[in-house]
């Protein structure tokens, strides 16, 4: 079982920037890979970003490549979500999960989510 807490959302203006944690307890979160998904009102909930157990891979949506980065730090326990260039389009609550299978397969531990609001 692994429980995972998102952090870091908030309101930014156009063309700034943010860092979302996503926090995990449980057991050998090391061995999970991370993806991170939003949901703005009215839409179905997307896959942004995803990085493997080891922090090698990566994979990211075409809407936020090169300006989101995924990492983790497996001694904290702790992956991240560094969101850069943020546009409107980017406010969403966003939601870490964790799993085993691939990173666009499913993910089983999901966290409470995070809001972010980007104002123009």
């Amino acid at each position: 079982q692994v429980q995972v807490v998102e952090s870091g959302g908030g309101l930014v203006q156009v063309g700034g920037s943010l860092r979302l944690s996503c926090a995990a307890s449980g057991r050998a979160f090391s061995n999970y890979n991370v993806g991170w998904f939003r949901q703005a009102p009215g839409k179905e909930r997307e896959f942004v970003a995803g990085i493997g157990w080891s922090g090698r891979n990566t994979l990211y949506a075409d809407s936020v490549k090169g300006r989101f980065a995924a990492s983790r730090d497996n001694a904290k326990n702790t992956v991240y979500l560094q969101m850069n260039s943020l546009k409107p389009e980017d406010t969403a609550v966003y939601y870490c999960a964790a799993g085993q299978g691939s990173l666009l397969g499913k993910y089983d531990y999901w966290g409470q989510g995070t809001q972010v609001t980007v104002s123009s």
